[in-house]
């Protein structure tokens, strides 16, 4: 099983990388946001997903880990493929992804071409339930002090995003300690604790 690739960006379009890794170009179906951070000639490291059946080996590759995490949560929802998946997340960041289960916002998941509103109430439904089975569990390890307002609907709401995200709670309660999250949005302090995890 990979984990991760890391070598150099030999060619792209718009739903594919070949990353050459020594001499070795490995083919990743990947999404318009990480193809948007990378550039031919350049080194990348991209995180793998592997689809293996009788006649396919598939290689999707992300440029972060929540992305992969994202991916992974969406093929895991009935009906839904890897080309479905990509599509999503080819419109939606992880952090506005997983807001957007949590609110019911299916707008949100329609804006990707080929995702109807019965497949995006799909989603929702299904991963909503999974969010909410990992909240409860997140409601027990979080000790009230560990974050700052925790009364507040937004912070409450970003936690429950960054837990989607496979992130633990004890992770997102050590960067929240060092945040003023007084007047920030749910995506805001999303956003905010990412850039501090990938620092």
């Amino acid at each position: 099983m990979f984990y991760h690739l890391e070598g150099t960006i030999a060619e792209l379009s718009p739903n594919l990388v070949v990353l050459d890794c020594g001499g070795i170009g490995f083919a990743l179906n990947s999404t318009l946001n990480t193809i948007s951070n990378l550039k031919i000639g350049e080194k990348a490291k991209l995180y793998i997903a592997e689809s293996i059946g009788e006649t396919n080996f598939d290689l999707y590759g992300f440029y972060d880990k929540s992305e992969k995490r994202c991916f992974e949560m969406l093929v895991s929802v009935s009906g839904i493929g890897p080309k479905a998946a990509l599509s999503i997340l080819s419109y939606n960041t992880p952090d506005g992804l997983a807001l957007s289960i949590l609110n019911d916002d299916v707008k949100a998941l329609t804006v990707a071409p080929g995702i109807g509103k019965k497949i995006a109430q799909r989603v929702i439904l299904e991963l909503k339930d999974k969010v909410g089975k990992e909240l409860e569990s997140t409601q027990f390890d979080l000790p009230a002090a560990s974050v700052p307002a925790a009364e507040n609907a937004s912070v409450s709401d970003a936690v429950a995003a960054l837990t989607v995200l496979g992130y633990s709670s004890s992770e997102v309660a050590q960067v929240l300690k060092r945040m003023d999250t007084t007047g920030m949005s749910a995506e805001a302090i999303i956003k905010a604790v990412l850039k501090q995890m990938v620092n």
